[in-house]
Formats: structure tokens, sequence, C-alpha cells
């Protein structure tokens, strides 16, 4: 019963209108006094416990970093680069936007971040090309979640504290995910530009055309590779690689690309501030509903539950997909992910699922739960810069959620994808 009270009460203050750490936080409280007999100073205790991590300064410096290169001229450089070699195909420009949100996510690691800062660009161009509105910003904001699975990526961050195991190999673990959910996108807007006739560029680039968008975009695609470079050859830690990003974004965006200055430097400390500030709020406290779960042996009689009706490695995992995608549909990916961890991993593992594989299970499901209302956070931005209410965008978003369950599928079933990737690099 309070377990129903704890998760009801939330998602009911959530529907009100309660910002979500809030929501969490209360429902947690009034259930502690309500049904523990644990004091309540534990609440406040774990909150605190939740947060002393030196791995989660990467979220803050991450955060930073895409906000930074997004200002100063980076995703911009990474748009013409993408535009330069496939523009011209048919839905080009659809293509370079989910090509370019990939690569814009190997250095925010946030899917909001990915999906303002393309977005801001690509969808004014699309428009003027003839490109639908509606198809426009779904398919942005479907490209924005890579930006969660592509490394590096703040989800992964805090699943790896979660649970306890190596943030650089959940990374690692990450880039198939992203380079096919970056595939099956690109496809699905080529299917759907050829149906509606979205043309491409009106000419082909050349190769000298191409060698100087490379030319001048190169500091832009060199960020991913000395980030994700310097971990896995062991130079620095994901945290470090963190503080880097941020040194490198501004070296960059003042010296060579000359967009960044003291204003733009204040106004990106301040948002990142803001920012920050939500998260470890919604951390704190959802560490502490996290521990009373725990106290309460949630995880042991939920575990019980779904093997008593099932012990097919298959079904158990296509029920744990629809619940975590109903869930990625309610709340946010950072809340769900150290609640539902704990919960869930006994339950894999006992079906030979390693801790890394539902990392990326985890993360990938959420990311869907980016794209479908009423938390979608990516369609959610996609809507504010196009100004295309919700309700509107409701028919794309169900065809790239629908296209995203392929890589979902074969992460899901596919170890090769996660535990054999990690493998190589052994």
């Amino acid at each position: 019963m309070e377990i129903l009270i704890m998760f009801g009460g939330m998602l009911l203050l959530i529907a009100l209108g309660l910002p979500i750490g809030y929501a969490i936080a209360t429902s947690t409280i009034i259930t502690f006094i309500a049904y523990s007999t644990v004091p309540l100073r534990l609440v406040s205790q774990n909150a605190f416990t939740g947060i002393d991590s030196f791995v989660l300064l990467a979220i803050p410096f991450f955060i930073l970093a895409g906000i930074l290169m997004s200002m100063g001229g980076v995703a911009r450089r990474l748009v013409d680069i993408a535009d330069a070699f496939i523009g011209w195909i048919t839905g080009g420009l659809g293509m370079a936007s989910v090509m370019t949100a990939t690569f814009f996510g190997a250095i925010s690691g946030s899917g909001a971040a990915t999906t303002s800062a393309v977005g801001s660009l690509m969808l004014p161009e699309m428009k003027r090309k003839g490109y639908g509105d509606e198809f426009s910003a779904c398919l942005i904001a479907s490209a924005g979640s890579i930006g969660v699975i592509i490394p590096p990526s703040i989800p992964f961050v805090v699943y790896g504290v979660t649970v306890g195991i190596s943030i650089g190999d959940l990374f690692l673990a990450g880039i198939p995910a992203g380079i096919l959910m970056c595939t099956v996108l690109m496809l699905a807007c080529y299917i759907v530009s050829k149906k509606h006739g979205y043309r491409g560029s009106d000419t082909r680039p050349s190769i000298k055309n191409i060698a100087i968008t490379l030319k001048e975009g190169i500091w832009a695609l060199l960020a991913p590779v000395i980030i994700l470079g310097g971990i896995y050859s062991g130079i620095f830690t994901p945290t470090e690689s963190a503080v880097v990003a941020v040194v490198y974004s501004i070296f960059v965006g003042l010296f060579i690309y000359k967009e960044l200055d003291l204003k733009k430097l204040k106004e990106a400390f301040y948002k990142t501030a803001v920012l920050n500030g939500v998260i470890v709020f919604i951390i704190g406290f959802s560490g502490a509903m996290a521990k009373y779960l725990t106290l309460q042996n949630v995880p042991q009689k939920i575990s019980e539950m779904i093997l008593s009706v099932t012990s097919n490695p298959f079904l158990i995992l296509l029920m744990l997909n629809l619940i975590l995608l109903v869930i990625g549909m309610l709340i946010d990916n950072i809340p769900a992910i150290i609640i539902l961890s704990p919960i869930f991993l006994p339950i894999v593992q006992s079906v030979g699922v390693s801790p890394l594989q539902f990392g990326v299970i985890i993360v990938l499901n959420l990311a869907i739960g980016y794209v479908t209302p009423p938390y979608g956070t990516t369609l959610f931005v996609a809507s504010a810069i196009s100004r295309i209410p919700i309700d509107r965008l409701a028919k794309y978003a169900i065809i790239f959620t629908l296209v995203l369950f392929i890589p979902l599928a074969l992460v899901t079933y596919v170890p090769a994808f996660t535990d054999g990737f990690v493998a190589l690099f052994k």
C-alpha cells in the first residue's frame, strides 16, 4: 500500500503541475511519516548522501560544455559539415539534422541541449526548404534523444553512480545504440521525404566545398575525439573529461571561432547553475526515495512477483521494456534511473543480462520517452522552438517512436551491441 501511495502521490503531484523534484520529495516524506518507523531525518541524510559523489561533478561540466559550444559556433559548424556531405540527397536537410544531433550529443550529453542547439539552427532552414513543420520538429526532437545515448551521456553517469559500474564502459556501450538510433532516424527521414517530396540542396557539393567546410569545422569535430579519446586512452576520467570539454569549448569559442564573449560566458554559467540546481535537487531526493524502497525490500518483492508470472527471459525483458516506456512518458530520466535501477537490475541479472547491457536498455527506453507526451522533454523543446503545439506533433511523434523501437529491440536481445562491443576494447 505504501508503495502505491508513494508513486501515486508523486504522479498526482506532477500532474497537478508541481516540479518533479518537489513531487518526489513530498511523496517520500509523506510515506516516511505514514508508514516508516525510521526517523524522518533519514530523508535529508540520504538526499545529501546521494549527491556526495565526485563522479557527479561531470554533470554540471558537461552541461556547461554543451551550452558553451552551442553559443560558440560549434553546433553551426557541425550542421555545415553534415549538410555538405548529405544535404543534396532527398530529405538531406533532415538527415543532416540527425547527423548533427549525433555529433553534438557526443559533446553535450543532454537531449534537451542537443534539441535546442540543432533545432534553433535547422528548423528555420527546413521550413524555408519546404519541409513540413510537424515533421521537422518531431524529427529533431527524436534526434535530440540521441544526446543521452551517444557518449558522453549524463544519464549514463547517473546510472553508473547508482549501480556502481564503470562509466567509461557505459559510454562505450552507448556508441552502437547511438549509431543505430541515428541510422533508423535517417532512413525514416528519407522514406517520409521521398513520399512528400522534401528535397535536398539544389546542387551537389564539390570536393573543394567539402574541404573548405571540413577545414572550418575541424575544431568542432575534434571536440568529441578529445573528450572520448582522453577517457578511453586513460589520460583522464569521465569527470576530468567534462572539465577538459569546458576548457576546450571556451578556447574554441573565444579564440578560434570568436563567437563567445564575456556576456555569453556569463549567460552560459548562469544557465548551467540553474539547470544543475534542478538536477542535483532531483538526484538527492530520488536517492532518498530509492533508499526507502530498499529498506522496504521492494526490489525483492517486485522481482518475485514478475518471476512468478513467467521465467521466460524474452517475456521478462519485454515486460520491463513496456514498463520503462510508460514510465519514460511520465517522469524524467534521472529520477527514473535512480529509483528503478536497483529494483529492476536484480530481475534482469536473473535472466542473464549484465548491468552494462541493462544500463543501455533503461536509458534507451527513457530516451524514447523524450519524444512521447505528456513528459516528452525534447518534444517540448522542439515545440517551443518551432512554436507548434504538442497536439499537432502527435502523428510524427508516434512514427519516430515506433522507428526507435528497432534499436531498442536490438540492444535488448542482442548483447553483442553492448557487452560484445565493450569487450572488443578490453
